[in-house]
């Protein structure tokens, strides 16, 4: 189903996008918003970015949700099965593109992969 675009959905669409392969917190953009839309605006343009496939979701360690533009999907190969990397002192959620293999035994069916290394980027190394 197509959604209309809103101001609010580009502003949101243009901050993912800005942020390449770094995906952000919900708190990210909301700072990133702030006055412009409120926290109930922005739930609901990530979920349904995600839902209609623009964005994938990593449930981190911590317990937050992270948000990042789906830069290698098409439309008829939509796939989040790779790794994403949180470091530990610089608090950076990054996408890894190692794609995740996982043989699961007959009769499962695969939905998602949530796939998380955490240690210490490059940078904090």
């Amino acid at each position: 189903m197509k959604r209309r675009n809103t101001a609010a959905k580009q502003t949101i669409l243009d901050i993912l996008q800005a942020s390449r392969s770094v995906p952000l917190s919900q708190e990210d953009i909301e700072q990133k918003v702030a006055g412009k839309m409120n926290r109930v605006t922005v739930y609901r343009v990530l979920n349904s970015f995600y839902e209609d496939g623009y964005i994938h979701k990593i449930l981190a360690d911590d317990g937050k949700y992270y948000f990042a533009i789906c830069l290698n999907c098409r439309e008829d190969d939509h796939h989040h099965d790779h790794f994403h990397f949180r470091c530990l002192n610089c608090q950076k959620v990054e996408c890894l593109q190692e794609e995740v293999k996982v043989q699961l035994p007959g009769g499962y069916r695969q939905e998602s992969v949530n796939c998380l290394i955490t240690g210490y980027c490059p940078e904090c190394a």
